[in-house]
């Protein structure tokens, strides 16, 4: 009975309040099966793989944090969107209605959706037919490259070791009641064995805080002595911010390019697709008639991970640097300013701020999430839009029988964020989705355009 790390419970208790499941979406060529046939193989590859066989079980009052329970595959974990004519605009728009959908963790952190035989794909000949998988996930399993290692073991082409024998959910003689008494005494006996650890939890919180202190004066005196980047400032929010409150709706576009179209010698693919976007949202703008005076992009980072935690990163805010107006010195600005944002984000010392979150008692930080303004837009902001950037590795995957062909990925919306950019990477293809928000981009197909215009755009300039 492993607790939730403190960043994995409070993606849990967020996603009570916004959306912020992950979406995972993989094409491959369609070689007829039929949902039942798939369900079967999902369900036969499911019991090898231990990410995909627990659920969050509650504790009462939130003395403690939630904790991970051991759980069967259901068959509504596997989602058939039939349609008499499945085309990719359909899917594009069915994906964009699954987007404002959220998982309770509580029953089951996973589901996969199947769009079957469906024509129009990118990259697929005319006749042929694609497989739409979507493997939805809660945040509190998995970030970007723990989603990705979980996909890759659900559609691996590799024999996975023998089922592993499930650890008890439960201690003895608990685990031996009724399913739902289970559940009630584990959470009870999570809370029973918390209370005596929280004056000790913030006593480490004080201690762990004092180390924070003096660390951000440490980080101060090497900003100052030239020896480390500045942090990155905030900025004014513009138009892709909107005025407050959660998207009311979802759209979707996707860009599946062959990985060479990103390529440049001198930059990497997040660069590269970063120029892009700077240049489509600068051109974007100024056709809406919206103000620029600079345009930041949040961009995780990935980090190490101690302990059992789930989620390992960290958002650097990037200047996007419009005031350069040529491709080559934008692309090249951008890169020394990723450069120095990762510089500063990997230093050891910003790893004092997250010991502290990492002891911080359960009801604390339950507290803090349940009641932080998440619904109002702050006079601040540290980016305008996002870029999340994953390789999923090789190629290797099947589904049905049938090769893959690309992924695709999905950032979050929320209140601050209207416009958010995915960047996945599969074999020989990359694939630049945008996700908006309609009631701040009413109009995805023409930035879209912006968007591809500025790709090719910056990769000619960059060659």
């Amino acid at each position: 009975m492993n607790s939730l790390a403190a960043r994995d419970a409070t993606m849990y208790w967020l996603s009570a309040r916004t959306r912020n499941d992950l979406f995972l979406l993989y094409c491959f060529a369609d070689t007829g099966r039929d949902a039942e046939q798939l369900r079967a193989a999902v369900a036969k590859r499911v019991i090898h793989i231990p990410d995909l066989l627990i659920r969050v079980l509650d504790v009462p009052a939130n003395i403690a944090y939630p904790v991970w329970a051991t759980c069967e595959f259901t068959n509504d974990q596997f989602v058939d969107h039939a349609s008499a004519d499945a085309t990719w605009a359909l899917v594009t728009d069915e994906l964009g209605d699954l987007l404002g959908t959220g998982l309770n963790a509580n029953n089951r952190p996973w589901r996969l959706h199947v769009f079957r035989n469906v024509r129009g794909v990118p990259g697929f000949a005319t006749g042929e037919h694609a497989l739409i998988a979507v493997l939805q996930l809660s945040h509190a399993l998995a970030d970007g490259r723990r989603a990705a290692a979980i996909a890759r073991a659900l559609f691996g082409t590799t024999e996975l070791p023998a089922a592993p024998t499930p650890a008890p959910s439960a201690p003895f003689p608990v685990r031996f009641l009724p399913a739902r008494l289970r559940a009630a005494a584990t959470g009870a006996l999570a809370a029973t064995r918390a209370l005596p650890g929280i004056p000790i939890g913030m006593a480490h919180t004080v201690f762990r805080g004092l180390s924070a202190a003096k660390a951000q004066r440490s980080l101060a005196e090497l900003t100052a002595a030239g020896e480390l980047p500045p942090p990155a400032p905030d900025t004014d929010p513009n138009l892709l911010n909107g005025t407050g409150g959660p998207p009311v709706a979802h759209a979707v576009r996707m860009l599946v390019c062959d990985k060479n179209r990103l390529h440049a010698p001198d930059h990497s693919v997040t660069v590269v697709a970063l120029t892009a976007v700077s240049l489509a949202l600068e051109r974007y703008l100024r056709d809406r008639g919206a103000p620029i005076t600079d345009l930041h992009a949040q961009v995780p980072m990935a980090v190490a991970l101690t302990g059992a935690g789930r989620n390992g990163y960290r958002d650097l805010s990037v200047d996007l640097a419009v005031s350069a107006p040529a491709a080559r010195t934008r692309a090249d600005r951008i890169a020394a300013e990723l450069t120095a944002r990762r510089t500063r984000a990997a230093h050891p010392l910003q790893q004092a701020q997250d010991d502290v979150t990492a002891v911080l008692p359960a009801p604390i930080l339950h507290r803090d999430v349940t009641h932080a303004p998440i619904d109002v837009l702050p006079e601040r902001v540290s980016g305008h839009t996002v870029l999340s950037s994953v390789d999923r590795g090789p190629a290797d995957l099947e589904f049905g029988g049938g090769p893959v062909r690309f992924t695709a990925g999905f950032p979050a919306l929320g209140t601050v964020m209207h416009l958010t950019h995915g960047l996945h990477g599969l074999g020989d293809t990359v694939t630049l989705s945008v996700h908006a928000d309609p009631a701040v981009i009413p109009d995805p197909d023409h930035y879209i355009e912006l968007l591809e215009s500025a790709l090719d755009e910056v990769a000619r300039a960059l060659r």
